[in-house]
């Protein structure tokens, strides 16, 4: 694949202009290209305005050689993102009748009467490809002028995933613009911080031909992202030795390749050991059983959870006495504990993680601060507790205190999994 290609996203909509949206698409679209060794080059947010849309489209072409938008392809007024940009490349709109057709029957599968202004979406220019949206009424376009590609996508995340990923990559693919091997490697770490990461990787990394490196933080993971500008140069197989040689130096805070959850990694690990898991919280509010509900087939393991917010239904559900949390408070490690081991003994499971503490932004004191929180922790080998103090906003802290008690669980498990070697090694059950 050349390294020389260019790649423009102009996400459009003034909600994203105007920060009332958070701009996912450009998250999502960053990470695809980086996952197939492609740097976009820059990205465009600009407003729902025919005149800007053929303006800042117009000079995103010229300079480009793959242009990505996102969103104004529907049906109301304010979508005007096809018009504007066929204009700008002097492409006559022509009526689609498949189009329609899709349309009207999607609206059948919903039982509802198709509103005539959705006939605004049949039409196409009329040199471009349509791709289909199995999940909405407003179809892709795919379109080679110039040589050029120019893709057009809808705004709604679930709608343009799944385009993207299985028909415009092969799309992209076949025009050479992307490799057909996979020359993007990521590793996900916990517990460690930005900068210590690339310190420990960076005399790995440093002088390697054609490698691309980049560095993510987000809720208490980093993750590290490694890919090849030029596949003839840095092959998939290299790629692979060299995120192996980072794995080695990460250690303990290395957690997976890939983008798997902390979560859904004590998932497999419990499912491996066919074990099982209760949850009760307070402060997060459900964070941490929701994390775990997210997964598909977490029923095999995950047994449920309990949200005690107040005092009484700590003492209600979980059973725990009201002279514990009278002598020690509802924030400390002898209620974490006893919250962790409470879920073990009501839920029936083998192991209980639990957390406690001060979110924010009020209920603080000087010995008690807004942030500190408590982790609880019951497996088949005893019980654990541990605290970590957090210093941000309410949000802030109960996503990260769910990510703290989720990588302490990852790394006990891992323990204990080696542990557990050892013991049968002692009694001469395996060999190390």
């Amino acid at each position: 694949m050349s390294s020389t290609i260019r790649v423009e996203t102009i996400t459009l909509g003034d909600e994203l202009l105007l920060g009332i949206r958070e701009n996912s698409h450009l998250t999502y679209l960053g990470s695809q290209l980086a996952h197939h060794g492609i740097e976009p080059a820059a990205n465009l947010v600009i407003r729902d305005n025919p005149n800007d849309i053929k303006d800042f489209f117009s000079e995103a072409w010229k300079r480009s050689d793959l242009v990505i938008t996102t969103g104004g392809l529907g049906p109301t007024t304010d979508d005007l993102t096809r018009e504007s940009i066929a204009e700008a490349l002097k492409e006559e709109l022509i009526y689609d009748a498949e189009i329609e057709q899709s349309i009207r029957q999607r609206f059948q599968q919903l039982e509802r009467k198709m509103p005539e202004i959705n006939l605004r979406l049949c039409h196409r220019p009329k040199n471009a490809e349509i791709l289909r949206n199995p999940y909405g009424t407003a179809p892709g376009l795919f379109l080679q002028k110039e040589g050029k590609i120019l893709v057009m996508l809808p705004g709604p995340a679930r709608e343009m995933h799944p385009m993207f990923e299985e028909q415009v990559i092969p799309r992209l693919q076949t025009a050479g613009v992307l490799p057909e091997i996979d020359c993007y490697l990521q590793l996900r770490t916990a517990g460690i911080g930005e900068s210590d990461l690339a310190e420990k990787v960076g005399p790995i990394l440093e002088d390697i031909p054609g490698i691309v490196i980049g560095y993510c933080a987000h809720a208490g993971l980093v993750d590290l992202r490694l890919s090849s500008l030029d596949s003839d140069i840095l092959d998939e197989e290299k790629l692979t030795k060299i995120g192996d040689q980072c794995r080695e130096e990460i250690g303990d805070d290395f957690v997976c390749f890939g983008d798997r959850s902390l979560a859904e990694v004590i998932f497999r690990e419990l499912r491996s050991l066919n074990q099982t898991l209760a949850v009760a919280e307070s402060c997060t509010g459900g964070l941490l059983s929701a994390s775990f509900t997210e997964i598909p087939g977490i029923s095999t393991v995950f047994h449920g959870g309990a949200v005690c917010y107040h005092n009484d239904a700590k003492v209600q559900i979980l059973e725990i006495p009201e002279i514990m949390l009278e002598q020690h408070g509802a924030v400390s490690e002898e209620i974490a504990i006893a919250m962790a081991t409470s879920a073990c003994e009501k839920f029936g499971t083998d192991y209980g993680l639990s957390i406690t503490g001060v979110a924010g932004p009020t209920g603080g004191t000087k010995i008690m601060p807004i942030g500190s929180i408590y982790l609880g922790y019951a497996s088949p080998l005893g019980v654990w507790t541990k605290k970590i103090n957090l210093r941000g906003d309410r949000a802030s802290n109960r996503r990260r205190a769910t990510s703290a008690a989720l990588d302490w669980m990852r790394r006990k498990l891992r323990k204990y999994k080696i542990e557990e070697v050892f013991a049968a090694a002692e009694v001469g059950n395996i060999e190390l």
